[in-house]
């Protein structure tokens, strides 16, 4: 605990780059144990901190939706229904959901377009709130604990070597 709180200032940076879009659980656990901390207490924080927005996504889907495909309709120059599907990522990640769902898209979106842009895309392409929450839930989770596990022995093992 004391660790935590000598470290306070890393943590909230790690939270708050953890919330910004596209700034994933991918960039945030590797670097909060690169510096040096904990690695429990950094995956905590990167995976509440890339959470929080996608459960905003899920209760303010309608709002967030409509101005998500004006906005990029404007940028692109295109209609708005086609703004939500235009796009190497956007047609990636349909493909992905029309073959393996909302678990596969779920479980792939941290690497291909993050998770709140999965949670959005998924709420789009007519799944269940519940059921997006859930399964992005999983697979934020299971993506956090594969990073925090890899990045601590990835750079332990690094160490090692620099000291052999």
């Amino acid at each position: 605990m004391t660790e935590i709180i000598e470290h306070i200032w890393e943590y909230l940076a790690l939270f708050g780059l953890a919330a910004a879009p596209w700034l994933e659980v991918f960039l945030v656990v590797p670097l909060g144990i690169a510096w040096g901390l904990s690695p429990i207490p950094v995956s905590i924080v990167g995976f509440i901190g890339n959470w929080i927005p996608v459960l905003l996504i899920g209760f303010f889907f309608t709002q967030i939706s409509g101005w998500w495909k004006r906005r990029r309709a404007r940028k692109l120059g295109i209609s708005e229904e086609e703004a939500l599907t235009s796009g190497k990522k956007m047609s990636r990640a349909r493909k992905i959901w029309d073959r393996y769902g909302t678990p596969g898209l779920a479980l792939i979106a941290p690497v291909i377009v993050g998770t709140d842009i999965a949670a959005l895309l998924a709420l789009a392409f007519g799944s269940s709130k519940r059921w997006v929450m859930l399964w992005i839930t999983i697979g934020l989770a299971a993506w956090t604990v594969i990073l925090a596990v890899g990045s601590y022995y990835g750079f332990g093992y690094i160490k090692f070597l620099k000291q052999g």
